[in-house]
């Protein structure tokens, strides 16, 4: 009886943390929002709160410009609100200050300074061109500011930051040490910048730093000098002629890579490339590749549509097959091709053993 009281609520525990967690999207990466450690669960009120009632029954001063629920009492909503300035007289115990869909343009020190407390600042879709008042924000672990007209990476952030979204700016460079204070930062997004190289140094610090976001920029190769800690790699819509045999070898640990509409060709990409046996997901889809390139025999998950590809290679997955020698591939892409099922050769099942779906 008593093993099954604790099973009981042991499944009760797991179903009240995960109907406690939401999802939202932002920067283009999903943000997951934890109800059990306070966190606002939506990342605006317009249109789903009477803000009139709640001034009016909240007990806690509130700028007139924002809203202030009484359920989430250190998060400060001013979104949509059309200002060109951050309010003035911010409550100090504000932790979560949404100020996305303004016309801010600067950021000013003295009306961030009486807040000590701040740990997520969303300035998406502003009109942002600089940042230099965030080193004092000791406390702040997710800064957003994608959508705006930043042209380099601010310089001083603050050390604390796990997480630091400026996609969809103008960003053409990284100030010198931009990053060598953030040792917890987890996850940077960068795409839709203007950004062609990334040197030696540029994100020297990022020691912990888990996905790298760097698609929709203007690389003609794969950056040399990115943290080796890194696990999940997006570079598509970049142009990439090729890929040499050590485009990735830095990397200890790197599960998913995206490299699709880069214009990539078979004649490119060194067949040692991807031989690699950390890799989980691999997308090279809406290329220009006639074959499919050697894939490690761990890769689980292969997106290959929308090339030229006409003709199915077993031996891109399998060198040998046996009782311990398949492809672990289970997903299979191969869409908008040049070949059919009845190209499949017959020895294809020996090899892909585990397959679940395969696309033509």
């Amino acid at each position: 009886m008593g093993l099954r009281c604790c099973a009981v609520l042991l499944l009760l525990c797991v179903f009240d943390f995960a109907s406690a967690t939401d999802v939202a999207d932002y920067g283009g990466v999903p943000l997951w929002i934890n109800r059990l450690l306070g966190e606002p669960s939506v990342m605006s009120l317009q249109e789903r709160m009477d803000a009139a009632w709640f001034r009016a029954n909240n007990p806690q001063s509130c700028p007139i410009q924002c809203d202030c629920p009484i359920q989430w009492p250190t998060a400060l909503y001013c979104d949509h609100r059309g200002l060109a300035d951050i309010p003035d007289h911010l409550p100090e115990t504000t932790q979560y200050l949404f100020l996305q869909s303004n016309n801010i343009s600067s950021l000013s020190s003295s009306l961030l300074a009486n807040i000590t407390a701040l740990r997520w600042l969303i300035l998406d879709h502003n009109q942002l061109l600089d940042l230099v008042t965030l080193q004092n924000q000791t406390q702040l672990c997710y800064f957003f500011a994608n959508y705006n007209h930043l042209r380099s990476v601010p310089s001083v952030l603050p050390a604390g930051l796990k997480q630091l979204r400026l996609a969809h700016n103008q960003i053409s460079s990284i100030s010198p040490g931009a990053f060598q204070n953030l040792h917890n930062l987890t996850l940077l997004l960068l795409q839709g910048n203007k950004l062609q190289t990334i040197t030696e140094g540029d994100l020297k610090g990022l020691f912990n730093l888990n996905l790298l976001e760097l698609s929709g920029n203007l690389f003609s190769a794969v950056p040399r000098h990115l943290p080796t800690s890194v696990q999940q790699l997006y570079m598509s819509s970049n142009t990439l002629p090729g890929l040499d045999k050590n485009s990735f070898g830095g990397f200890l640990n790197l599960k998913y890579l995206r490299l699709s509409h880069c214009s990539l060709q078979s004649s490119g990409i060194h067949q040692q490339v991807f031989n690699f046996s950390s890799l989980v997901e691999l997308d090279l889809s809406y290329n220009k590749l006639k074959t499919i390139p050697t894939v490690p025999t761990t890769l689980q998950y292969l997106y290959l549509e929308a090339n030229e590809i006409q003709e199915f290679n077993v031996s891109s997955f399998c060198r040998e097959w046996g009782p311990l020698s398949y492809s672990r591939v289970k997903i299979l892409r191969l869409e908008g091709n040049r070949m059919s099922y009845q190209q499949l050769p017959s020895n294809w099942a020996f090899c892909l053993r585990v397959l679940e779906s395969i696309y033509i």
